[in-house]
């Protein structure tokens, strides 16, 4: 499927049928209209906007302060030379835009569902939606830095990442899959980028900056809402903003060079794929990791898992603690609201 533009072709006129929708509406970064705007954009009357926005706001799909915002314009005194007059505008961003799209009856509106809907499938399918055309333009406010930093991210996902490698390494002549040999050598690579960027092996890194006493144990990131044990063995979830941000541009560099290795076709074994490695990083002026650090992986799990322990008890009792100081609280609530009930009664 081709990816669909960010802004359907049909859509475009905002002051119909001169103006663009994109210049007047969705090209800022926090795009917002008025009602009448909004009216034009569907091609329907002032009135049809009103009612959805209250049918919207009454059903509670979205929240009108959240939403809503009123902006003061001063304009010339129609009735008076040289004066100006202040009148209170109310604008409604992108989110009531869209909600008002999906419900109101016009052909203009069609268009626009045929086209959301169209993204929102892709997005579901696909994982992903993209705006070609946009991100090759450089406007204002450019969201292909943001892009890019995005992908960096993915791709150094650990899983992702190690999948690549397997695919890429798949072409060394010498690879078994099942051998303990392909084991240790992918986490070399693993070991050898962190090494690269903070100076640490994965397993020094976990046995490093975990601890039971720092907030949410140390980690920067974890999957869901609060850290889990299964997070605390994950050497990534441990780095800095900065690190990550050089861990992933490390990652992709290599995986780019490894798979333009790979379509040479030329017969390669895993240890020359250990020396392309070493060359890249040497290339790109990186430490080279040479030794097996100083601590274990099985050690540095046993001893993230053990602090993960002490760090979960105390997050337990710091909960219960909350929770009868919020039960107190809701008892003095009621007795008070009881005496007043009786002082009322004594009256």
């Amino acid at each position: 499927m081709q990816n669909a533009p960010l802004y359907p072709k049909n859509l475009k006129n905002l002051h119909h049928p001169h103006g663009t929708i994109k210049k007047k509406c969705f090209s800022r970064q926090k795009p917002s209209v008025t009602q009448k705007k909004m009216a034009e954009l569907f091609d329907v009357k002032r009135p049809a906007i009103t009612k959805h926005l209250k049918n919207i706001f009454d059903s509670g799909e979205l929240d009108e302060i959240v939403v809503g915002s009123i902006l003061e314009h001063t304009t010339a005194h129609g009735a008076i030379e040289g004066k100006t007059q202040t009148k209170a505008v109310k604008y409604y961003n992108l989110d009531a835009i869209i909600a008002v799209g999906y419900r109101v009856n016009s052909k203009r509106a069609t268009q626009f569902r045929i086209w959301a809907t169209n993204i929102l499938k892709e997005y579901i399918i696909k994982g992903f939606a993209m705006d070609d055309d946009r991100l090759k333009q450089v406007d204002r406010w450019d969201y292909f830095d943001e892009w890019l930093e995005r992908i960096r991210d993915i791709r150094a996902s650990e899983k992702r990442f190690y999948q690549k490698i397997k695919d890429i390494y798949t072409t060394a002549i010498d690879y078994d899959k099942s051998s303990t040999q392909a084991q240790i050598f992918f986490k070399k690579v693993q070991n050898k980028m962190l090494w690269a960027t903070t100076g640490k092996t994965a397993a020094e890194l976990i046995e490093a900056r975990s601890s039971s006493d720092k907030i949410n144990m140390g980690l920067t990131s974890w999957r869901g809402g609060v850290v889990r044990k299964q997070d605390v063995a994950i050497a990534k979830n441990y780095l800095k903003k900065d690190e990550i941000k050089d861990l992933n541009e490390i990652v992709t560099m290599y995986l780019d060079y490894a798979e333009r290795q790979a379509r040479k076709r030329q017969t390669v074994t895993m240890e020359q794929w250990a020396d392309k490695l070493d060359g890249f990083l040497a290339f790109n002026e990186q430490e080279i990791l040479t030794h097996a650090g100083k601590v274990k992986a099985e050690v540095a799990k046993k001893i993230a898992e053990e602090r993960y322990d002490e760090f979960d008890n105390q997050r337990k009792r710091a909960e219960a603690l909350a929770a009868d100081e919020e039960d107190l609280k809701q008892l003095e609530e009621i007795e008070k609201k009881l005496l007043e009930n009786r002082e009322k009664q004594d009256e």
